[in-house]
């Protein structure tokens, strides 16, 4: 099956206690499809999956899957670094309606090789759709190189990466690609890959559903919207996409700890960018 060719790793929005704002999700998901998104990953790390819930992170799934605008993609993030905990993750996800689970690679505990295969064939084994792993060494530590994509591209199930490595980009026999970096979208898709799974796509997603649409002008469009990338990655992910739509006039809240809210500088950055780029008026 197609999960489609943009696919935006939504936020979470919180109320002014903290709380999953299910409204305000709804809304930022509904407006996602209507400016370019073919789907949404759901509770990835962009979402703030890491502080959330057991029940809150399978209310949002089940909530997306529920109020999905026709024809989009729901992709649950489900991965962790104890295998049973994925697999129940991703079974309870598939049984909401997901369309596909993203799977990280198993962190802080650095499986070995053959552990990684048994992970990610176990994660498999507990769901007959498709299963996107999650190659992102910056944040995990820990490598899946192409050598081992190949080889789970073997297991059944296991259909696409999303590889934020952008060193290793490159296509793998049996496995959908997909950038993991805004940064390498047009280079994924100059690569015949799938396409990507982006951050900035909740502020550009017009821009970067061109970048698909007409391959003429990819180049150029890309080349416009490297300050916005940049921007994204002022500090970490997601505090900058976050105080991105919320100058835009979006209600997605602040942040639950350890992450913080912009500084005036990083503020001064992304604000810049919006601007720079015709975001923001």
């Amino acid at each position: 099956m197609s999960l489609g060719s943009v696919i935006t790793a939504i936020v979470t929005p919180f109320d002014e206690q903290q709380r999953v704002d299910e409204a305000a999700f709804l809304s930022l998901f509904r407006y996602l499809i209507d400016h370019g998104s073919d789907g949404v990953v759901v509770c990835g790390t962009t979402g703030e999956a890491p502080t959330l819930t057991a029940e809150e992170h399978l209310r949002l799934i089940e909530l997306a899957c529920a109020e999905r605008p026709a024809g989009a993609t729901v992709i649950a993030s489900t991965g962790s670094n104890y295998t049973a905990h994925a697999c129940e993750m991703s079974a309870r996800a598939i049984e909401l309606g997901a369309d596909a689970v993203l799977s990280v690679t198993p962190y802080y505990n650095r499986p070995n090789r053959r552990g990684l295969v048994r992970h990610f064939t176990e994660i498999a084994r507990a769901t007959a759709k498709p299963v996107v792993l999650y190659n992102v060494p910056s944040r995990i530590g820990l490598a899946l190189d192409n050598d081992l994509l190949a080889e789970l591209a073997q297991v059944e199930h296991i259909d696409y990466v999303k590889q934020a490595d952008n060193a290793a980009l490159a296509q793998v026999d049996g496995l959908g690609l997909y950038a993991g970096n805004d940064d390498g979208f047009a280079r994924t898709l100059d690569l015949g890959g799938c396409g990507g799974i982006l951050v900035a796509s909740h502020l550009a997603g017009e821009q970067m559903r061109r970048m698909v649409d007409e391959p003429e002008n990819r180049a150029e469009i890309d080349a416009s919207l490297k300050p916005l990338y940049a921007a994204m990655s002022v500090t970490t992910n997601p505090i900058p996409v976050k105080a991105a739509l919320n100058l835009l006039g979006h209600r997605v809240g602040g942040l639950r700890l350890p992450l913080v809210e912009a500084d005036e500088a990083e503020l001064d950055v992304i604000r810049k960018a919006l601007t720079d780029t015709g975001l923001l008026r």
